[in-house]
């Protein structure tokens, strides 16, 4: 089973749910099968993806052709995403609360701080940014932008999101991570945990999942939707070191953002 398939278990289909809505949920199905790198799609390479038969995709492919959602390649007769697809992202981040409320107080961190400053959301097994603020001196580092997925397990988002789900949905994804990284587990699990007292204990955890990349993130919550924030820098000094001077700087921009999300959530 591939890691996308496992993954699209953790929101398996639900007994009762109607032929209709089930046709729904596989055609949003091939739609996620779409990442960065890989512009054209046949149709045996999106049932590997998300687990469908050929024929279920080869027929709701067309039906998402025709309702513009994505588009066929005269060539190699394999798909692609149609520009619809953005205009929904568009939607989604100007017609968002939280971020509006957000944005400013990241940007306002980034730049008096120098550091980069990202707001990321859970979808299944990873996190996915709806800001991120660069303020990198290497031009490599600042290629994270809004949409870009990162894996929960490994990045301090995820592992602050970890810290706030629900209790049935952590042991959930906890399981998901020892069946997808089975050589790393022994590693991997204190790691996790570590973090989530972290969490717990101080407020906030930290990762440093890339190269001389050290991150430290804390969650937030927004009308009952949970976010993970974080800020981090490139630096070749200690990881403890850089996380006990950016934890500060977290959680002051933490406690403002939050404050504002109270507000308008009583509002």
């Amino acid at each position: 089973m591939s890691s996308s398939t496992q993954a699209r278990s953790l929101g398996a289909e639900k007994p009762g749910i109607s032929p209709a809505n089930r046709s729904l949920e596989r055609g949003i199905e091939i739609l996620r099968s779409f990442r960065p790198g890989s512009e054209l799609l046949g149709n045996a390479e999106i049932a590997e993806r998300t687990g469908l038969s050929r024929s279920t995709v080869s027929r709701l492919t067309q039906t998402l052709v025709g309702c513009g959602y994505l588009e066929v390649e005269p060539r190699s007769r394999a798909y692609r995403l149609a520009p619809s697809v953005l205009s929904l992202a568009h939607a989604m981040r100007t017609g968002s609360s939280a971020l509006a409320i957000a944005a400013p107080h990241m940007r306002d961190a980034a730049q008096a701080e120098q550091i980069n400053v990202g707001l990321a959301a859970p979808d299944r097994d990873e996190m996915v940014y709806l800001e991120s603020i660069r303020y990198n001196r290497r031009p490599s580092l600042r290629r994270v932008v809004s949409g870009q997925r990162v894996p929960m397990e490994l990045t301090s988002l995820g592992r602050a999101y970890l810290a706030i789900a629900p209790q049935g949905q952590r042991k959930a994804l906890l399981a998901h991570f020892r069946r997808l990284r089975r050589s790393q587990w022994a590693e991997l699990e204190p790691a996790l945990l570590g973090a989530i007292r972290d969490v717990e204990t101080s407020g906030f955890c930290a990762a440093a999942w890339q190269h001389e990349v050290v991150a430290v993130a804390t969650p937030l919550l927004f009308k009952g939707a949970p976010y993970a924030l974080n800020v981090s820098v490139s630096t070749a000094e200690a990881f403890q070191e850089t996380v006990d001077r950016l934890a500060p700087k977290l959680l002051d921009l933490r406690a403002r953002i939050q404050k504002e999300f109270d507000a308008a959530t009583d509002a």
